[in-house]
């Protein structure tokens, strides 16, 4: 299963170190926290713009603005790395985000057009740092370069169990963090507060030593046509994790409507974070799965349960019930992510690491964006009823990509 044709040969040196060793132990908990500023972006857009401008409408646009951004901009940040490297791309990628960041509350509060908001917006997903696909991109060119041989495959399939984990954890701690500032504070101390993780932990984390390993070896590498990355294999994988994305921002809009028509609309990211507890514990669990239950009956199989729990969602009609719910459509959240992301890193294109992982981060965004604006204006035009049948068809994206992708993979064989 290990994918090293992204990175650059393994050096003539390896020995029997932990991957933590290799990392260094500041590596893990600075690369997790420099995610989170990603996951508070699109919900803390949404709810300033909502509270400072009294639209629910123009939040929802502003938040898909977000993630249009990210879409169009995301992947060249990751092409800019492959090419340049991390450090010289991350470093002033990550000071822009977080001046646009510190800069939004003002302009939202002040009396630029709507128009200059948006556009705001837009820059701000398009100077996105995109952490969690470099971290990945990182930790497979230590496994490949670093390690010894016969541990490589089983730390391969470990490390990206942990990655998927704690991007799923990510997606979840964000909306609930601008929750929390939010109704505790005041909604400006969201975005304010992704300013400031973004300048202190985006910035240690392009600096990090890790930085360099993938740097200096792209002038000897030869890298595949850009055309590579439009491969069907490839892109039914980047169609999965859209409805991931989907899902989320489906997820959690339609759950603080249906809390809203409770008279609790703060505790939504609460339960919301119920999601996450069978979603990060599968994922990392994933890596003890046996070979023969291989990536894409497991993405099909876990989809099959996320379906079934967002069904179940969509009849709810008790708070103790959607808390159950989402606990149980957690345990399909975590194998999937991991399945979807290992897939990617198998095939992606020589020399374009980076540049696969920033699509696939930039997908759940993406999709996370749309469904929360199509999802807020769904339940505003017909109420939270209509609005909980969205994550059943955000599932269904995922499941009939996981067909897909099986039988893309038994013609491939064939």
């Amino acid at each position: 299963m290990l994918h090293t044709s992204s990175t650059a040969p393994a050096p003539a040196t390896t020995d029997d170190r932990s991957l933590v060793a290799h990392a260094g132990r500041w590596y893990f908990p600075v690369a997790f926290v420099a995610r989170l500023p990603f996951a508070m972006m699109v919900v803390g857009v949404l709810t300033l713009v909502v509270s400072a401008r009294d639209s629910v409408a123009l939040g929802g646009v502003n938040s898909a603005s977000v993630g249009i951004g990210a879409a169009v901009f995301g992947p060249l940040v990751g092409a800019a790395a492959d090419r340049f490297g991390q450090r010289n791309v991350l470093v002033p990628v990550g000071l822009v985000n977080a001046v646009l960041l510190g800069v939004f509350p003002f302009v939202v509060d002040g009396s630029a057009p709507d128009v200059a908001v948006l556009a705001l917006a837009f820059c701000i997903g398009a100077s996105a740092p995109q952490v969690a696909p470099m971290s990945r991109t990182r930790l497979v060119a230590i496994i490949g370069q670093r390690m010894a041989p016969a541990r490589r495959g089983k730390v391969l399939s470990g490390t990206m169990a942990y990655e998927s984990a704690a991007d799923e954890t990510v997606f979840i701690i964000g909306p609930f963090l601008v929750g929390i500032l939010a109704s505790a504070i005041a909604p400006w101390v969201a975005v304010a507060g992704a300013s400031a993780l973004t300048f202190v932990f985006v910035t240690a984390f392009a600096l990090h030593p890790t930085g360099k390993l993938v740097v200096g070896r792209h002038e000897e590498l030869e890298q595949a046509p850009a055309r590579q990355l439009l491969r069907p294999r490839l892109v039914v994988v980047v169609l999965g994790i859209l409805g991931v994305g989907l899902f989320f921002g489906s997820t959690l809009t339609a759950l603080t409507a249906f809390m809203e028509t409770h008279g609790e609309p703060s505790q939504a990211g609460l339960l919301y974070g119920l999601m996450g507890i069978g979603s990060a514990g599968l994922a990392l669990g994933s890596a003890t799965f046996p070979r023969g239950f291989a990536l894409g009956w497991r993405w099909l199989v876990f989809g099959v349960v996320l379906l079934g729990g967002a069904v179940w969602f969509s009849q709810a009609g008790s708070v103790v019930a959607v808390g159950v719910v989402l606990a149980v459509m957690g345990i399909g959240i975590g194998p999937t992510l991991v399945a979807q992301y290992s897939l990617g890193s198998d095939r992606s294109p020589v020399g374009r690491s980076a540049t696969t992982m920033t699509i696939l981060g930039s997908a759940v965004i993406v999709g996370q964006s749309i469904a929360s604006a199509i999802t807020g204006d769904v339940a505003q035009q017909h109420g939270a009823d209509a609005a909980m049948l969205l994550p059943a068809a955000s599932a269904a994206v995922v499941v009939l990509a996981a067909v897909a992708n099986l039988v893309l993979s038994r013609r491939a064989h064939a």
